[in-house]
């Protein structure tokens, strides 16, 4: 089988390219061009057209609906698209109405890891959808990713994403304040961390972000402003309107990127702190 990749950004184009390693890539495209892609193709029409799988990796759900409907007509039995931008559950609704509707098949499949996780084809995937269509495709997402969970119905997998990415949010704001307390009392960043490395909260976020945390290296693995998006879908779902932390990790947000930090990493946070 051959994949399509259509988004081209901080993680679809790392995947593209481990497509392109594996000689599975048969088309690539991106709103804003780039031409010397590998398997750039003009269009995402072209693309549809030229593979059997394509896989989705935009901003929101208002970019996925534009893809969707511009690679409709090149869509119908025998294709796949699988769907990796971060929705909410009413979305994926629409969309694999939208996609089954022509005859192709729909998957449901978001993630979780930043770039250097991609890059080290350590991404983990939450699938949705029919087990059998999860098993003709889990082998090329296999290239890319270590992990792939299988969740449940689509809904079930939009969800999910969106609740690791509450949990996420949540502990870069905690270790924001965490750390911002502690640089107010004259304790440094290598005793800080050192402790926190001792301490039951130590996690892999921190792992991760402590590097840039000390050096004010806000250079994006996952921007504010996608982390700001993700956070207004799950305050859109029943029952979510009211949620505290949620509500904080989103107001906090959005000063952030009023600051104008938006294309900056979302550890960004630490700077409304200190």
């Amino acid at each position: 089988m051959k994949i399509g990749v259509i988004g081209l950004g901080i993680i679809g184009g790392v995947w593209a390219r481990h497509y392109e390693t594996a000689g599975l890539l048969a088309g690539a495209w991106n709103r804003t061009p780039q031409p010397d892609f590998p398997r750039w193709l003009s269009s995402a029409e072209a693309v549809a057209e030229a593979v059997d799988v394509v896989h989705i990796v935009v901003a929101d759900p208002p970019a996925v609906r534009g893809v969707l409907e511009r690679i409709q007509p090149a869509l119908g039995p025998g294709k796949v698209v699988v769907q990796s931008s971060t929705i909410d559950p009413q979305s994926s609704d629409e969309f694999r109405c939208l996609v089954m509707a022509t005859g192709a098949g729909y998957l449901e499949a978001p993630f979780t890891g930043s770039k250097p996780a991609a890059e080290q084809r350590q991404s983990v995937f939450y699938l949705g959808g029919d087990a059998a269509l999860i098993a003709l495709v889990e082998p090329l997402l296999a290239l890319v990713s270590q992990a792939r969970l299988h969740i449940g119905d689509h809904r079930q997998a939009a969800t999910l994403k969106l609740a690791m990415n509450l949990n996420i949010a949540a502990q870069m704001q905690a270790l924001s304040e965490a750390l911002g307390l502690a640089r107010r009392a004259g304790i440094g960043d290598e005793m800080f961390f050192a402790a926190l490395g001792k301490n039951v909260s130590y996690s892999g976020l921190v792992k991760l972000k402590e590097p840039k945390l000390r050096a004010g290296d806000f250079a994006p693995q996952f921007s504010v402003k996608h982390m700001l998006k993700d956070m207004r879908l799950a305050s859109g779902m029943s029952g979510c309107e009211a949620l505290p932390l949620l509500a904080t990790v989103r107001e906090q947000l959005t000063l952030a990127e009023r600051e104008g930090w938006a294309d900056e990493d979302f550890s960004a946070l630490v700077k409304l702190v200190n």
